[in-house]
């Protein structure tokens, strides 16, 4: 896809209805704040931007006061905008979780400037949302979900009632859940991390997974498991193409029964969660 490329995708996918974006300063080798930057400076009242804080894009991380504050001007003007509607650290270090920095106290006086009008984190496991949940009063969750990893589950409620906006991002598994994925799949890239053992693996679930709602939209039926959940806010499934755009949107005209989601959870808690998947 070439910046041009993206541009016209973003656009495409405003008119279609898109209206929350995740972004970051390190996506797309520094490309991605540029092109919602240009594709949304025309529409900006009718998006909500989230973007990230600790990762540069020369692959250096920092999450200092003054790293922060150099972040967020620095994604202001790559997108074009004078104000973030989120932005959220991005995979901190666990005693920052703790709230053992000023990592918070910064935020917050950025929210309070109108730099920002949300903060929050983006992490991956259930002991980072306990802490987070523990430790902080963040307006924003960004946490991974899906119907393969589930743990987030356990927190659903409070997040709800703290009226934290909850974004769920990898919510097809990398790719697993599109059902384009086997047993006999190989990978090269980040994915090649995966061993036979954990391919032929997922690959099974996927099976049950599929004995439970069927082959047919498989990708939207997936999306749909998470939408199903009250807490949460919205997903982020990305896209490469207008297909995929097309694909993901339908997937908030599909429902899942009460029957379908009790058996996802069901499967998850007697069998997937002792099976230690790893991501």
């Amino acid at each position: 896809m070439t910046f041009e490329d993206g541009i016209k995708l973003v656009q495409q996918a405003v008119e279609q209805g898109v209206n929350f974006f995740d972004t970051a300063p390190n996506y797309g080798n520094g490309n991605s704040e540029k092109i919602l930057g240009i594709a949304l400076k025309e529409r900006r009242n009718r998006v909500f931007i989230n973007t990230k804080v600790g990762h540069l894009p020369s692959g250096a991380t920092s999450f200092t006061s003054d790293g922060i504050k150099t972040s967020i001007h620095h994604s202001l003007k790559q997108l074009e905008t004078n104000y973030l509607d989120s932005a959220i650290l991005h995979n901190p270090p666990h005693y920052i979780l703790e709230g053992k920095t000023d990592a918070f106290d910064t935020m917050k006086s950025l929210k309070k400037a109108g730099l920002i009008k949300h903060y929050g984190v983006s992490i991956d496991t259930m002991d980072e949302l306990r802490t987070t949940l523990e430790n902080t009063d963040v307006d924003v969750i960004e946490i991974m979900f899906n119907m393969i990893h589930q743990s987030p589950r356990e927190f659903f409620e409070e997040v709800k009632e703290r009226k934290i906006i909850l974004i769920i991002k990898i919510p097809l598994d990398s790719g697993w859940l599109s059902g384009k994925y086997d047993q006999e799949s190989t990978f090269t890239g980040i994915r090649s991390r995966w061993s036979k053992e954990d391919i032929k693996q997922r690959a099974d679930i996927v099976d049950m997974l599929k004995t439970i709602v069927g082959e047919e939209q498989f990708v939207q039926k997936a999306l749909a498991y998470v939408l199903s959940f009250d807490a949460v806010s919205v997903i982020i499934p990305g896209i490469k193409n207008e297909e995929q755009l097309s694909s993901n949107i339908a997937a908030s005209k599909v429902t899942l029964t009460k029957k379908q989601i009790d058996s996802i959870n069901k499967l998850y808690d007697s069998y997937i969660k002792t099976q230690n998947i790893p991501w």
